[in-house]
């Protein structure tokens, strides 16, 4: 039997244990908003070279926020996709106040299987 993680519902409570600290959410929601604007620039400027910053600002932001503030490894090693897709979950949750965005994270939040509100 695999301890490997099958589902993504199953997955997110994991992403959100490794993003206790409000320091390590901080970064990694200032790194999507990177990833966003400059995906953004890129597409209406056609200046598709940008596109090459999108790894740079996404995983810049949340690697500092994992091994400055949280001492962790980052899921991504791991779960690449569901990680990928965690992060813009959290920032979706950060925003409409479902996840704090500073403060530790409330253990009930860490507790699955996940369910969209």
């Amino acid at each position: 039997m695999s301890d490997r993680i099958q589902s993504f519902q199953d997955f997110y409570p994991y992403y959100l244990s490794e993003h206790r600290t409000g320091p390590c959410r901080v970064c990694h929601f200032i790194g999507t908003i990177a990833v966003l604007v400059i995906a953004t620039v890129a597409l209406f400027q056609g200046t598709w070279l940008l596109l090459a910053l999108l790894p740079v600002a996404g995983y810049g932001g949340a690697w500092v926020g994992h091994f400055v503030f949280e001492r962790n490894r980052p899921a991504t090693f791991t779960y690449p996709l569901y990680s990928l897709a965690g992060d813009f979950v959290m920032f979706r949750d950060i925003l409409v106040g479902r996840v704090p965005l500073v403060g530790d994270l409330p253990q009930a939040l860490m507790e699955g299987p996940f369910t969209t509100p």
